[in-house]
């Protein structure tokens, strides 16, 4: 009967920690990409395939940058590869950040482009 009397305290102790441990701020942060500027930008560079076979992305490689393009996209552009296009659409620049909080760099991302040329 004693070790109950304890085991009931430890229990909860437990709990209300458990609970304490509920990541509010990773909530509020969840949607950064929705809060990040949006303009309209012209693109030049080259269209690249970039990662491995489940999440592979097409990327616009300029001189200075790199812009990924939208899922939507990939289809219009994906035929230009090894190409150098000139492209208009919104771009958003998103902050990466680690696990940890710590900044990871940024992210460009085209959406809505419109085909200027392709060479």
């Amino acid at each position: 009967m004693n070790s109950r009397n304890i085991l009931l305290p430890v229990f909860l102790l437990f709990c209300v920690t458990a609970l304490y441990a509920g990541g509010k701020k990773d909530k509020n942060d969840s949607n950064a990409e929705s809060q990040a500027e949006v303009r309209i930008v012209q693109v030049t560079g080259v269209v690249r395939l970039v990662g491995s076979d489940p999440f592979t992305e097409i990327i616009i490689r300029g001189s200075d940058d790199q812009w990924y393009i939208t899922g939507e996209e990939k289809k219009n552009i994906i035929n230009l590869q090894h190409q150098t296009v000139t492209v208009e659409g919104e771009e958003t620049v998103v902050e990466l950040k680690f696990a940890n909080g710590m900044p990871a760099g940024t992210r460009r991302v085209l959406r809505n482009i419109r085909i200027i040329s392709a060479e």
